[in-house]
């Protein structure tokens, strides 16, 4: 969204402020609701922190200015109506006051949100020792055995899918997306850094 853009916002539909639903812009779950009005919109765009219009206080604030749990941002885009902001960040850790990663029921999860959550978890156990989990012992392992790994998990998919049952599929799929995000993270890529590329194929496809 560019600062131009902002004059053309409904800002008086809700007396001069306007509803931001912040999303994570990796794994997609809604973190939390807020409000901005322009200054707070201008100090978004100027610094890339997610920074709101406190009703309480009736002054500016920045989520994470004192607890150091900032909402950088990706992007903002505008409804149809220019009454409400999406606005995609990656959070310095958790967004909620309570210490969760989202103010709302976590239970409530995107499907896709698991591939998100299974390749953070896989980071975290990069600086645990060998024998700690299967997954560390693996990541402290040569680079060769996890691409053999790798290997041998799509094979085995390829297997199931002629000629093993619809379940035997699923679960060899998933064994494979396991491996290739520990080869992912034995490289210091990511499940964001592929989803990057799909997604400019997929804008290249549809243009």
């Amino acid at each position: 969204m560019r600062l131009e853009d902002c004059d053309t916002l409904d800002w008086q539909k809700v007396g001069g402020l306007i509803p931001a639903v912040v999303q994570h812009a990796v794994n997609g779950r809604v973190l939390m609701l807020g409000f901005m009005n322009q200054d707070a919109l201008q100090a978004t765009i100027d610094t890339n922190c997610v920074t709101f219009y406190s009703r309480t206080k009736q002054a500016l604030w920045t989520k994470g200015e004192t607890s150091g749990n900032v909402l950088d941002l990706v992007s903002i885009s505008v409804d149809c109506d220019r009454d409400t902001l999406l606005v995609l960040v990656n959070p310095r850790g958790p967004t909620c006051h309570k210490l969760t990663e989202t103010c709302f029921d976590n239970t409530l999860e995107p499907m896709f949100d698991t591939l998100a959550r299974l390749s953070e978890r896989i980071a975290t156990r990069a600086s645990t020792s060998a024998d700690a989990s299967y997954t560390a012992s693996l990541l402290a392992s040569p680079i060769k055995r996890i691409a053999q790994k790798v290997g041998e998990e799509g094979v085995e998919v390829a297997i199931a899918g002629i000629s093993e049952t619809d379940d035997a599929l699923c679960q060899e799929s998933a064994d494979l997306l396991y491996h290739l995000l520990v080869l992912l993270e034995k490289r210091g890529k990511s499940l964001e850094d592929v989803l990057t590329v799909l997604q400019a194929r997929f804008s290249e496809n549809n243009q």
